[in-house]
């Protein structure tokens, strides 16, 4: 069989990066935990707070599934078994391992999107503990993509010549995409150091019974080559002075820092998942020798995304006017953004508390965590409802151990706003509890507020339909000569300029000069005339 000669044409192509994250997978599971009291502790009576955290240590893929294994951290404010009532704490860990089935094996890298623990304490009797976890998972792998999107094609040695735009015989369709392209992916930490001073009315530190550090607001934005760091925690220390009384500090404290961010510009967009962890308090002198400063030391740990939005022109098709092309294409998955934008959501609610109305006489500290039950695409945004889940500590009317802790929830709706949604989009939401006050307002009622803050990275999939490769072979002899050098045509509904020209072997801008129609270009119904194409005349 006689082999046809052709001339393989070359693809001028410019890298794209590009960011993706695989199917989230929610897992959640028990873990069941006899714990033995340690000696130098003393005797439980009944549990008031409690706490619970996940460490993980090792994420592995075994097949299909996702092993994941590390410690439950635990800690727990109590009540003794004395003759002489008292509060004490202790804390201790355990360790765990899950098998999370993954449907497809991920790619990429693996990452704990969020994690959940609920923890119950059960005295079994004074010095043998009952712990039950319920932990929730949310697994996910990201990995950068590369993709090279062809810009543009040429013949070997008829690149660039002078002279008219199908000098080289080839007609080329572009199009200009607005696209998001990926700077950098990052995971990085930031240490927080702060000190507190405790005021004036308040007792001296003897020894410290409970802490609690919670995030709060978080701003960030890009500098030049740093991502810039400005937000709040919520420091609580419930302790006892050096002559046995209790007492309670509770304040908000500002940090702010910067971390290195190669080659960002303040112009690009950024995606952030902040964690904390490693969170230590203690007590310090202060310059008078006294006990009344508490140090804070967390632990920011971050993932890092940034982004910046690029034009690039993209080929879309290609012909040549002296052969028969065959074209190779490719579909290049790349995004868009369509919106970054965050909204708070304000939370009142009355609750009537009958359970404690003669016991409650004030409210020491309340702290929330924020479930999100579902999220809804509508024409103007995304609607976002849920749940938030708060517990409060209080003082009640009792000798022994005046304080107990009463735990509910609040129903909310959130709207974040965009200016284009579709059901292709991708909806990426963080959030976070900004402030969070029970007030006790008398006759068993309490009154929640509460402002929650939802940052939301909207994104679009387009696939970009690019040629590949491209051979051109000389034009059939026989099948040339059966082809009219002219066509009289009748324009359909969904017929392009760039169609037409294609399939007759001409040119766009031709048919409009030879049909006077160069200002108004072709509409559906007109009758034209279409000369088939010479290089000579080109």
């Amino acid at each position: 069989m006689e082999q046809k000669d052709y001339e393989t044409l070359t693809c001028e192509t410019q890298e794209f990066r590009g960011y993706s994250q695989g199917k989230t997978i929610v897992d959640q599971f028990y873990v069941d935990q006899d714990y033995n009291v340690p000696d130098a502790k003393s005797d439980v009576q009944r549990v008031i707070l409690n706490e619970g955290t996940l460490r993980i240590e090792e994420q592995k893929i075994v097949d299909n599934y996702i092993r994941i294994s590390g410690k439950i951290q635990f800690r727990m404010l109590y009540v003794t078994d004395d003759s002489e009532k008292r509060l004490s704490s202790l804390e201790g860990r355990f360790p765990f391992e899950e098998l999370v089935y993954a449907e497809k094996v991920p790619e990429g890298s693996l990452f704990i999107k969020s994690s959940q623990t609920e923890l119950t304490v059960t005295v079994i009797h004074s010095r043998k503990l009952g712990i039950k976890a319920l932990v929730e998972l949310q697994v996910c792998s990201e990995q950068q993509k590369e993709e090279h999107l062809t810009s543009d094609i040429y013949r070997e040695g008829r690149r660039g010549e002078e002279g008219s735009k199908y000098a080289d015989g080839l007609c080329r369709k572009k199009r200009q995409e607005t696209l998001l392209k990926m700077h950098t992916m990052k995971r990085d930490t930031y240490r927080i150091k702060e000190e507190v001073q405790i005021g004036g009315t308040k007792e001296n530190i003897g020894t410290l019974l409970w802490t609690e550090v919670t995030p709060g607001k978080l701003d960030t934005r890009i500098g030049e080559e740093v991502l810039l760091l400005q937000g709040e925690m919520l420091v609580f220390c419930f302790y006892e002075s050096p002559d046995g009384r209790l007492d309670w500090i509770e304040q908000t404290v500002a940090y702010e820092g910067k971390i290195p961010c190669y080659g960002a510009k303040d112009s690009m967009y950024h995606q952030l998942y902040p964690v904390f962890t490693d969170v230590a308090v203690e007590s310090r002198m202060d310059e008078e020798g006294e006990v009344r400063i508490l140090g804070v030391e967390a632990t920011l740990d971050m993932r890092l995304i940034v982004y910046e939005e690029v034009e690039m022109d993209v080929l879309e098709d290609a012909y040549a006017l002296d052969g028969e092309c065959e074209i190779k294409y490719k579909d290049c998955p790349c995004e868009k953004l369509l919106m970054q934008n965050h909204t708070k959501c304000k939370v009142t609610e009355k609750l009537t508390l009958p359970e404690i109305k003669e016991d409650i006489l004030q409210i020491c500290h309340s702290t929330g965590r924020v479930e999100v039950e579902s999220t809804q695409i509508t024409e103007k945004g995304i609607e976002v409802e849920g749940v938030l889940h708060i517990q409060f500590l209080y003082i009640k009317s009792d000798d022994e151990i005046p304080f107990d802790v009463w735990q509910g929830m609040v129903p909310f709706t959130a709207f974040l706003e965009s200016n284009e949604t579709n059901d292709r989009m991708q909806v990426d939401l963080t959030w976070c509890i900004e402030q969070l006050n029970v007030g006790l307002l008398g006759n068993a009622e309490v009154e929640v507020k509460a402002v929650l803050a939802f940052h939301g990275f909207l994104k679009e999939e387009v696939k970009i339909r690019c040629p590949q490769e491209m051979i051109c072979l000389p034009f059939d002899a026989e099948k040339l000569e059966k082809q009219p050098g002219i066509v009289g045509y009748i324009v359909k509904e969904g017929d392009t300029l760039w169609d037409l020209a294609k399939r007759y072997g001409t040119t766009g801008e031709r048919i409009l000069e030879m049909n006077d129609s160069e200002k108004n270009g072709l509409k559906s119904g007109d009758k034209i005339l279409i000369f088939k194409e010479s290089l000579s005349i080109l």
